[in-house]
């Protein structure tokens, strides 16, 4: 039975066989490359040793790409935050006098020659591009139990935003389920910045809706509902709003809202994108332990990356999209623990294709996991990470939807198929590579003892060669890492600097145990039908 190729929601309660299909291929997939590694070598030592080091020499080529890309990424990061973005998007106000004085100056500043090239587009047909005047920015902080010592810096950075916070509304949506603590803390945040922006407006999200899952989707849906009826109520246009969400944690660059204004402006197809900071897991690096430390900065790498690869760009975390494309979509799922990553395919298959992840290449800083205990951080950091790694259930999603031409909604199938395929990839490796890389060049020797085969002996010792030379990209993170840390706390004294130097020892330990580990449990719950419909807080600890 063909769905509504217009339905663009995620299934509830029995699948169609193919989607139960599709959510036990990533961890079939998974399960499957460990499981052929141990069939191949008992075949022969041979083919074992092959299919490893065809595996550690993918492994040592991505290696060099990821420290390529990093630098690359670093550095465009840097100079993007060094310009005066609130400056451009006034210029966009006159731009034929702009471009008029700009055209030969010739500045070498990230972006400039683009910034020329827009405010010639400007004065050319001013009547096809948004008034820098009439744009608004509607920022939605989601929470949960977190306290003010948490919520009250975020919304500060906020505050402290270049843009014009007249036309800021702040929307602080929170749980009913959160208690009377939370009520209280919403009032007291409403009296305190009620002043600082055009409005704030806190919403309470209630619990136990039907079809909707415990997490941040709904709350995000129920305060953009909730703005939506503030606007018609005030008469005030939705047309130009441009709608960001953050996390309780979340501190952004002073300079992302007039950069995302300026992006929403200058691009004609402005209402089938969405904009994506730079996230980078920073705020609370020095207090956070070596583990936690390592995968923060490991993560916010792999999104500095990302900045540099428009292609595989998808929404994560806090984001920023157009209020009337999300009115059109009615806002974001509120059935998967992962609405942040989902939200890109959901608006890619409501636009039949025609939708983009534009890279805002400003950071807004994110919490590295700390809780009140060693052991409490160290379990709440792998329920964030089997959390994200969930996103493997969009390979379902998608797949149902590439491999039926009615619901594709017009996409061509090849760009779609190879979007699938980087998805499906992307979760594979990311549970397979570690262990592989790790104990995969004992398992032909050792199953295999006997055997006087040279390639066979001597795999273990030709994967240590190979990784060896696999750590150059290390090297770059390290520095990189020291490079990118905020300033060191009075309270720790210059020593603690080496230790963020030693911690990357730990670093096999911590790919296998929590990023491999965490994706084959995501995985696993999805192979088995075992869905995860609750969304695990990450408890927010401010360290004293």
């Amino acid at each position: 039975m063909i769905k509504d190729p217009n339905d663009i929601e995620l299934p509830l309660g029995k699948r169609t066989r193919l989607y139960r299909f599709l959510e036990i291929l990533p961890g079939a997939l998974s399960y499957g490359f460990i499981a052929l590694l141990f069939i191949l070598s008992l075949i022969s030592p041979i083919l074992g040793s092959i299919y490893i080091l065809i595996i550690v020499a993918i492994t040592l080529v991505k290696a060099i790409g990821v420290a390529a890309r990093t630098l690359q990424g670093y550095k465009v990061v840097k100079r993007a935050m060094l310009v005066d973005w609130h400056k451009r998007l006034e210029q966009l106000k006159n731009p034929h006098e702009n471009f008029e004085r700009l055209r030969d100056e010739g500045s070498r500043a990230f972006g400039f020659s683009e910034h020329v090239e827009n405010l010639r587009m400007l004065s050319v047909s001013p009547k096809d591009f948004p008034d820098p005047g009439k744009v608004i920015h509607a920022v939605i902080m989601v929470a949960y139990n977190e306290g003010m010592e948490t919520l009250v810096p975020s919304i500060e950075a906020v505050r402290d935003n270049t843009f014009d916070n007249k036309r800021v509304i702040f929307v602080f949506g929170y749980e009913e389920r959160g208690g009377e603590q939370m009520e209280k803390q919403a009032k007291e945040l409403r009296k305190k910045f009620k002043d600082d922006f055009y409005d704030f407006i806190a919403v309470k999200h209630p619990d136990g809706i039907k079809n909707e899952i415990k997490g941040k989707g709904p709350n995000l849906c129920c305060a953009a509902q909730a703005l939506t009826e503030y606007l018609e109520k005030h008469k005030i246009s939705t047309e130009h709003v441009i709608v960001t969400s953050l996390d309780s944690d979340n501190r952004m660059s002073e300079k992302y809202l007039d950069y995302v204004a300026y992006e929403y402006i200058v691009h004609e197809e402005r209402r089938r994108m969405a904009f994506q900071p730079v996230s980078l897991f920073m705020n609370n690096i020095w207090d956070a332990p070596a583990m936690m430390r390592i995968i923060a900065v490991s993560n916010s790498f792999f999104n500095v990356i990302n900045t540099m690869r428009p292609h595989v760009l998808r929404n994560f975390a806090s984001h920023s999209q157009p209020l009337e494309a999300l009115i059109e979509m009615d806002y974001w799922s509120k059935r998967t623990i992962v609405e942040d990553g989902h939200q890109f395919w959901r608006s890619l298959f409501f636009f039949r294709g025609k939708y983009e992840v534009l890279s805002i290449k400003v950071p807004i800083y994110q919490d590295a996991v700390i809780s009140d205990t060693l052991f409490q951080t160290i379990k709440a950091q792998f329920v964030q990470l089997r959390r994200w790694d969930y996103g493997a259930s969009d390979v379902a999603y998608v797949g149902v939807r590439l491999f039926n031409r009615k619901r594709r909604r017009g996409m061509a199938f090849m760009p779609l198929f190879a979007k699938f395929m980087r998805l499906l990839d992307g979760h594979v490796t990311l549970a397979v590579m570690s262990p592989l890389v790790a104990f995969g060049g004992w398992v032909p020797l050792v199953l295999n003892f006997q055997s006087r085969d040279v390639v066979t002996y001597n795999l273990p010792t030709t994967v240590s060669i190979i990784q060896m030379f696999a750590t150059i990209g290390l090297f770059i993170t390290i520095l990189l890492s020291l490079k990118m840390l905020p300033k060191r706390p009075a309270k720790y004294r210059k020593g603690k600097t080496v230790f963020m130097v030693l911690q990357w020892i730990l670093m096999p330990i911590v790919a296998i145990a929590y990023q491999s580990a965490a994706a084959f449990y995501a995985q696993t719950r999805l192979l088995l039908g075992r869905y995860m419909e609750n969304f695990d807080v990450t408890k927010k600890v401010v360290k004293k």
